[in-house]
């Protein structure tokens, strides 16, 4: 029975490819599930034989601690050149996740609210 060895939701393109290139190059037998339209599925990276399963985890392990160790250096760099994104760049580039957070919010404020709005009109009134 397969074994879920890596799930690929939040993932950069970059590193499910080098995960999928590492597990490659050791030789172990693995399949990808992709979530599908609705989203009800899982996007993962299944292992086959489960007689590889600590080997393949002690694999992505190290290769997650190097990456860690990578990716903080090279944002370490970015910040003392002075290029590292700031939060209105981040902003900019993702607009219609910033749109959905602020609806969300005003949604939110207005339940919240309503009920304050109508005791201040009933005293305003009477």
């Amino acid at each position: 029975m397969a074994t879920l060895l890596f799930r690929l939701a939040n993932v950069t393109e970059e590193e499910a490819w080098e995960v999928r290139r590492l597990l490659d190059e050791h030789g172990f037998d693995t399949y990808e599930t992709q979530a599908g339209f609705w989203r009800l599925g899982v996007d993962a990276i299944w292992l086959r034989d489960p007689a590889q399963l600590e080997a393949a985890r002690e694999v992505l392990e190290r290769y997650q601690a190097e990456r860690q160790t990578r990716v903080r250096r090279e944002l370490a760099e970015m910040a003392e050149r002075g290029q590292s994104p700031t939060l209105w760049q981040r902003l900019r580039h993702h607009p219609v996740q910033l749109l959905l957070v602020a609806l969300a919010v005003l949604a939110m404020l207005a339940l919240m609210l309503t009920p304050f709005l109508g005791l201040i009109e009933r005293s305003a009134t009477g």
